[in-house]
Formats: structure tokens, C-alpha cells, sequence
């Protein structure tokens, strides 16, 4: 009877544990340790907060692209624009930016056939609503949707989300729009292979070059 109890309490902690893990939020770890990095070295506040996934996440050297400029990295890889609004108060509100600098919306649409460029842009739009009400002096930057040749399928979607988002932000106060799609395609309308990891979906050197480029006129000083 004893060793009977005994399983049936083991069991019963293995099937509690599973579903404790299953609970956690998507990211949760790097959230975390994004908070315990900020309690050792709190960042500066009214610095240029960049936020959105893992072309954002891989660029780790970001600040040296930016000399003259406080910059936070905060992306988080294969998040989706939901994600970044889950995290907002985590991630964004408490640095109090002067300004967001935001990608996402390129795994929104690689993550299901179902999801439309409109359901990106009305994510996107939700998440500009949160910052805009947390942070109504910070300018809020989107940096478009991205071309790469593992995802080429999906730009005439991305096309599509990155206008109906350029729309959006035009209606919008202290706002921009920073296009980096136009700029990495080839003559005949593809990307450009010579920008991407051996992934053909992260970028390079030479990718992020022209990330700087197109982003530095928009940055605030």
C-alpha cells in the first residue's frame, strides 16, 4: 500500500511539473534574463530601444553600427508581434525610451498560412497602442518587414503588411517608417543571396550594413 501511495505521489508531482512547463509563457527565459541582466547594469533611461525578434536578437554588436547613440537591444528570436505586446511592461515601458525602434511581423506571417498581412498590421497596430499610451513622448519607429530567400514565398504578403503599416504610422504623431525591404533586392525583385547566413533567413555583415544606412536618418539624437 505504501509503495502504491508512494507512485501515486510521484506521478502525480512528474504530471504537475509537465503541465508547470508546458504553462510557461513562450520566452519566458529570456525575459527573465533580460530583468536579471537589468538589476545587475540598469540600463540608461532615454536611450533608443530596439525590440521585435531574432533579426534584432543576432545583432549583437548594435551599438558599434550606432556610435553617438544609447542603444538597448531587446529582441527575442522567433517571436511574433503578439509576444513583444505580452511583454511590453517587461521589456519596454520600464526603459522609458525616447524611442522604439520595432521588427517584427516576418514570423507572423511565416507561422501559419492563415495568418494576413491585415491580422500583422492590426498586431502591429496593437502593440503601437500600448506603447503610445505607456510612453506618449517616445517615437515609435517600424522597421520593415524584411526580404530573405528562405522566405520568399511570403513577400508579396509582407509587401502588403509593410504598406498597410507605412498607412498606419502616416496618420500617427512622432512616428516613422523605415524601409529595409527595397534595399536588399536584387535588379529582377529577389533577395539578395550575399546578405544572409548559410539559414538564407538571418543576415550577415553586409545585411546589417544596409540596415544601418537606412535606419541611422531616423534615429533621435
Amino acid at each position: 500500500m505504501k509503495n502504491m501511495l508512494s507512485i501515486t505521489a510521484v506521478t502525480l508531482l512528474l504530471i504537475s511539473a509537465f503541465f508547470n512547463v508546458v504553462a510557461q509563457p513562450a520566452f519566458q527565459n529570456e525575459i527573465q534574463a533580460f530583468k536579471k541582466q537589468d538589476n545587475v547594469s540598469p540600463p540608461p533611461a532615454n536611450a533608443i530601444l530596439f525590440v521585435g525578434s531574432s533579426s534584432f536578437r543576432k545583432w549583437t554588436d548594435v551599438q558599434a553600427y550606432f556610435p553617438g547613440y544609447t542603444i538597448i537591444n531587446r529582441g527575442f528570436g522567433g517571436s511574433v508581434l503578439p509576444d513583444v505586446v505580452r511583454y511590453a511592461n517587461d521589456i519596454i515601458i520600464p526603459y522609458r525610451p525616447k524611442q522604439v525602434l520595432i521588427y517584427c511581423g516576418d514570423n507572423d506571417l511565416a507561422s501559419s498560412d492563415s495568418i494576413t498581412p491585415q491580422m500583422v498590421a492590426g498586431r502591429f497596430s496593437q502593440l503601437f497602442t500600448v506603447i503610445r499610451n505607456a510612453l506618449p513622448k517616445a517615437k515609435v519607429s517600424f522597421v520593415s518587414i524584411k526580404p530573405s530567400p528562405s522566405r520568399e514565398r511570403l513577400m508579396p504578403k509582407m509587401k502588403q503588411a509593410n504598406s498597410l503599416i507605412k498607412s498606419f504610422l502616416a496618420k500617427q504623431k512622432n512616428t516613422s517608417y523605415i524601409n529595409v525591404f527595397d534595399p536588399m533586392l536584387l535588379r529582377n525583385g529577389k533577395p539578395k543571396p550575399d546578405l544572409f547566413l548559410e539559414d538564407k533567413l538571418h543576415m550577415n555583415e553586409k545585411g546589417y550594413a544596409i540596415w544601418q544606412k537606412a535606419i541611422q536618418p531616423y534615429l533621435i539624437k
